[in-house]
């Protein structure tokens, strides 16, 4: 028994097969030109389209669809009423027409719910999916903390907390495009960190687990502009986003005493973040299983129709 995933997020195509125990994510980030941050959802929709038909021929030329008993496929960013982006439906589409051709279920999930479940198995936590526990969906376009309850085989996400206007992913992003980066530019400015030996820091306001972003940007670009050195710089950035995951962390599990704390999402990725995290004893994904992919996506579906 073996189950297809696929996940067309605004970032990355990828499709991933899983058997319960062992899984494969083939993806490919969507094409961003150099200084731009992001993509519109139409080229978006285009570069799937072009992408997931080359990604889902590279899996299957080594996995039987005869023993494929499921297909999941994320149809949208969260699991809420109103939630929706066009990029997900080319995931729909090809999942839909797989499933009908080989006659199996398609189970449908949301990109969030895959993040988590991702992240869980990649960090050898899948016990976590039966168990409530506290989540950050740390991405490009979503900063959010998770209360993650179990909901028959899938996970239910309620936001306790998080940024109230840019994500983090956006504040690193704007970052990488101020010191010429690539899109998306975590990676990249990860790298560039590890050269900083300054400690500055700039300490967000945090209650109630919500804290604001959208003056960090301000001030990344004020202190660029007295340092101009894009290493500092990439440090003191990151360093600001730690600290407002790290206070809103703390003051979750305050709230939630007992409560396991994991990361996912590409964000969640960052070597710093990690670092300033540990003392909280934070369940991480492996970095790969971190940024967008699709075994979440199959992980989910194979604990749906398992017997």
């Amino acid at each position: 028994m073996s189950v297809i995933g696929i996940d067309t997020s605004n970032y990355t195509t990828s499709i991933a097969w899983f058997d319960g125990k062992d899984g494969e994510n083939c993806s490919r980030l969507l094409p961003v030109q150099q200084g731009q941050l992001g993509l519109r959802q139409s080229d978006a929709v285009f570069a799937h389209t072009k992408s997931l038909p080359e990604l889902s021929g590279r899996l299957f030329s080594h996995v039987r669809p005869g023993e494929i008993t499921a297909v999941g496929v994320s149809t949208r960013p969260r699991a809420v009423e109103g939630s929706y982006m066009p990029c997900f439906l080319v995931g729909f589409s090809h999942g839909k027409l797989l499933a009908d051709a080989l006659g199996v279920p398609l189970v449908e999930v949301s990109h969030q719910q895959g993040h988590v479940a991702a992240s869980l198995w990649s960090s050898g936590h899948m016990e976590l999916l039966d168990q409530p526990h506290l989540a950050w969906h740390l991405s490009g376009g979503t900063t959010e903390l998770l209360l993650v309850e179990p909901e028959g085989k899938n996970v239910r996400c309620t936001r306790i907390g998080g940024t109230t206007d840019i994500s983090a992913g956006q504040l690193i992003d704007r970052t990488g495009q101020l010191l010429g980066l690539p899109f998306p530019s975590g990676k990249h400015l990860d790298a560039l960190s590890r050269e900083a030996v300054k400690d500055d820091v700039f300490r967000v306001r945090c209650a109630n687990g919500e804290f604001s972003l959208s003056g960090v940007q301000n001030k990344v670009q004020q202190y660029h502009a007295v340092q101009e050195d894009p290493a500092e710089t990439a440090g003191y950035a990151l360093r600001c986003v730690a600290g407002a995951v790290y206070a809103a962390t703390k003051q979750a599990m305050r709230a939630y005493p007992g409560l396991r704390v994991v990361f996912s999402g590409g964000v969640a990725s960052n070597s710093m973040l990690r670092r300033i995290l540990a003392p909280v004893s934070p369940v991480f994904a492996q970095p790969q299983y971190s940024t967008d992919n699709a075994m979440g996506t199959a992980i989910l579906a194979y604990r749906t129709v398992e017997e």
